[in-house]
């Protein structure tokens, strides 16, 4: 199967690249109809690196000062197809000075020299959407004091780059990929000369895809909350485009917004950044704010599951749960085995976490990052909840699917005069130890308290012959497990009260302290930050509660509470450096 499937993704190379070199004989565009506001914001800090020559893609670093962006050696394919997405505009823009200009006008001139017929990695239909967006937001930053023969070839690709994308957008792997292409096709027929024919199959094709990949909550199949955000924000522009451009906006478009914008609220902490789950990060800064204005829906979310995940918040406190099986298997090559982990923000800032993707660090990482241990839940010491499967190489890409995953994840929400809380369950160590996995967490109505129970138990006779023959091969030594709570790195923690307790300062000065019921060991050990955008992973701690299952019900409590001395309210307006290290 994986053979056929890299023979097809060959093939679907092959005719990109024919595709590529076809439209490079077709009439080009000579012009804009209309031009859509510069909506995609970059970061200047990333600007004034890349002007330095520092390139940083998918996770490596190369430094290469007063050299071309397409003369360097990318460490991976990953890298070099970032670079031929130009995204990196979008920080060239953000500096907006004379050498962000001129670095921006030189690169994009040199691919048009080296690529524009057909070459080099570009040629898929999610990088060319994505780059015609960007060279269309940021045409004039582009062509501002240009020659003629260069506003010439930048408008003949960008129609070049249009006719491809109008032929092999339905090569496209559907989700992500197909809005990325779809919306640069829009982008493109909206605003070039000549292309307006583009516009309606365009608009007719993504709706399909929104009916097909959006569900009726407004979540995606791979359960990805930054993939989703990516979507919206992608559907934000297309409709603001053919707003802008006269056009009556198709209403399963504005549908698919519509059931997207509160489901990204109940994923987003109170510190703005989104949830990290099944290979999502918490978003560019300022990018779900500006995304959910955009939109102008105010839909608050509702007190249920969105996207498989729960939302309670109390005070200046949220707690976002995994609540919900892993996606299907055809779904989750950036799946997750993360069923009722949770994440932790008090205001401004992440107190528990999970560890995060670590694709951008490597295939090592990326599997660590993937198993249950880098997650804040419990896990039987050597199994995770959900067990990765066989490699398969398609398209050139490493997919690795999650198998033996919890079909079988049941949540109960409660709300009661004290607060807020759940109740849930995985069979995920049912069919390995015959033991199922049962969570209970409540959030005291101020915010202030939390308190918690994990419990393994055993649910019909079946489960206990099978626990039973596992006691059994182990010598009735138990079967060991931790409850794990990754700590964020700028999160100050050290064990206290002769290490019954562990003591978490946060940079607002609020102080949490955590507790048990004793019948566990508690314990203070290292753990990583996987963060996007960085060179490496970032050290921070994790607290471990390490027990073992002796019987057929084995309860672990835990409670996690602000000191007494922390205040209510705090003025918290201390500034994270955002600059990547």
């Amino acid at each position: 199967m994986s053979q056929h499937e890299d023979w097809r993704a060959k093939y679907i190379r092959r005719m990109n690249r024919f595709h590529a070199w076809r439209a490079a004989w077709a009439r080009p565009a000579t012009g804009f109809v209309s031009q859509p506001e510069p909506k995609s914001i970059g970061s200047f800090a990333k600007g004034r690196q890349l002007i330095a020559g520092n390139f940083l893609f998918a996770g490596a670093l190369v430094e290469a000062p007063d050299t071309s962006i397409w003369s360097i050696d990318a460490p991976s394919p990953s890298f070099r197809e970032e670079v031929h997405g130009f995204a990196w505009l979008d920080d060239l823009a953000a500096v907006a000075d004379v050498k962000a200009r001129n670095r921006a006008q030189e690169w994009t001139r040199e691919w048009i020299q080296h690529y524009a017929r057909g070459s080099g990695p570009g040629w898929t239909p999610d990088l060319t959407g994505r780059r015609l967006i960007r060279w269309i937001h940021h045409a004039l930053f582009f062509l501002s004091g240009v020659d003629g023969a260069t506003s010439d070839a930048f408008f003949e690709s960008l129609g070049q780059q249009t006719i491809f994308l109008s032929r092999r957008w339905h090569t496209a792997a559907p989700g992500l990929p197909r809005f990325e292409a779809l919306t640069g096709l829009i982008y493109a027929g909206l605003s070039l000369e000549g292309m307006e024919r583009h516009v309606e199959p365009a608009v007719t094709a993504l709706a399909l895809e929104c009916s097909r990949k959006i569900d009726a909550d407004g979540g995606l199949p791979t359960r990805n909350p930054e993939a989703l955000l990516e979507v919206f924000t992608l559907l934000t522009w297309a409709t603001s485009a053919l707003s802008e451009s006269g056009r009556l906006v198709d209403n399963d478009l504005m549908a698919a917004i519509d059931r997207i914008a509160p489901t990204l609220r109940a994923l987003r902490h109170a510190d703005g950044g989104l949830a990290r789950f099944h290979g999502g990060g918490r978003g560019a800064e300022g990018r779900l704010d500006h995304a959910l204005a955009t939109s102008g829906n105010k839909t608050p979310p509702e007190h249920r599951l969105h996207m498989g995940y729960l939302r309670l918040h109390a005070g200046r406190t949220t707690m976002i749960v995994d609540a919900a099986p892993p996606p299907a298997m055809d779904e989750s090559y950036n799946a997750h085995a993360s069923t009722l982990a949770f994440e932790l923000t008090s205001g401004r800032r992440p107190l528990i976490v999970n560890c995060g993707a670590g694709s951008s660090f490597g295939p090592d990482w990326r599997r660590a990052g993937r198993a249950t241990p880098s997650h804040s839940t419990l896990c039987l010491e050597g199994f995770s909840s959900s067990r990765l499967g066989p490699n398969k190489v398609i398209g050139g890409h490493l997919r690795e699917y999650l198998v033996d995953v919890p079909d079988d994840v049941r949540v109960e929400l409660r709300k009661s005069e004290d607060g807020t809380g759940f109740v849930a369950g995985h069979n995920g160590y049912t069919a390995t130890h015959g033991l199922t996995h049962v969570r209970q967490v409540d959030l005291s109505l101020d915010g202030r308290g939390i308190t918690g129970e994990e419990t393994l138990a055993t649910i019909t006779r079946a489960d206990e012959a099978k626990f039973d023959r596992i006691m059994d091969r182990l010598n009735l030594s138990g079967v060991p497990f931790q409850v794990r709570f990754h700590l964020h790195p700028d999160v100050d923690a050290e064990l206290d009260m002769g290490g019954a307790a562990v003591s978490m300062a946060l940079k607002s000065g609020e102080i949490w302290v955590f507790r048990h019921d004793g019948r566990a060991k508690l314990s203070l050990e290292r753990s990583v930050y996987l963060e996007k955008g960085r060179l490496k992973p970032r050290a921070t701690k994790q607290v471990v509660l390490s027990a073992t299952a002796m019987d057929y019900a084995t309860r672990v409590r835990w409670s996690l509470a602000k000191a007494q001395e922390t205040p209510t309210t705090l003025r918290d307006l201390e500034m994270d450096d955002a600059t990547p290290s």
